[in-house]
């Protein structure tokens, strides 16, 4: 009786400290840094923002000029003929005048069947072919002689004449040095309202340099019609005058502001 109650006993402390031992929570490590880092952002108010744009007024040198070559018949192998010919006729008479290939584009050839409704009913009347040619760096002096005499050579439509500048790049930056110094006296201004002084450039951004600007379209246009009257004129030269054309830059530039001291 006495060894059964020792091992029974035994048996139960073995089966509470299993109990115990399952029961109990493991304990977790954390270590801890010794040192700890804290970043300090930079703040926004030792700096100032500004805008400019500045023009610089430019007088067009040179120009572009459009001109088309229109041709109807009733037969298409005609009307091709017939502005072929009117073709090679202008690109004779430009190239007399000392204008190189680079200088000469042909573009927009089209040769379309012409209808009229007669009783609900399509009839075909004809053909008319178009095609286009675009002379570039035509200096201002000789503008008004050749939009004279291609009436005479081939053309029969004027599209458009477009003027340009040659100190285009030159004026630019003119208008891009004006308008940093702008800014430098408008953040001086701003900076001295504000207790502080104008320190150095922190950034430039340049907005945009608008490449079309290099154009200014005359809106010099004549149909066929038209370029019959100066046909007639007797070569009575056109009188062109384009004005001045305006070079814009635009820029952001960012100032550090120093403390006065």
């Amino acid at each position: 009786m006495k060894k059964r109650t020792i091992v029974a006993a035994l048996g139960c402390m073995i089966i509470g400290s299993t109990v115990l031992s399952a029961c109990s929570a493991p304990v977790s490590q954390t270590s801890v840094p010794e040192v700890i880092q804290v970043q300090t952002l930079p703040t926004q108010d030792n700096k100032i923002s500004l805008t400019s744009t500045e023009t610089v007024e430019v007088v067009p040198d040179m120009a572009e000029i459009s001109l088309s070559i229109r041709t109807e018949d009733k037969s298409a192998s005609v009307c091709q003929q017939e502005n072929t010919e009117k073709l090679n006729q202008l690109l004779e008479y430009v190239k007399e005048l000392g204008y190189e290939d680079e200088s000469i584009k042909t573009s927009g050839f089209s040769l379309n069947p012409r209808y009229k409704w007669t009783n609900n009913e399509q009839i075909l009347t004809g053909y008319e072919m178009y095609t286009n040619v675009v002379v570039t760096d035509v200096p201002m002096d000789q503008v008004g002689k050749m939009l004279t005499e291609v009436v005479e050579n081939g053309a029969n439509e004027i599209d458009s004449v477009s003027y340009f500048s040659s100190q285009y790049d030159q004026a630019y930056n003119q208008a891009l040095a004006k308008a940093i110094e702008l800014s430098k006296e408008k953040g001086e201004a701003l900076a001295a309202a504000s207790g502080k002084k104008l320190g150095g450039v922190l950034n430039i951004t340049e907005m945009s340099d608008n490449q079309y600007g290099r154009y200014v379209n005359a809106d010099l246009r004549a149909s066929k019609e038209a370029m019959k009257v100066m046909a007639a004129a007797e070569s009575v030269e056109m009188d062109v005058m384009p004005g001045e054309m305006q070079v814009t830059a635009e820029i952001v530039v960012e100032f550090e502001l120093a403390e006065v001291e």
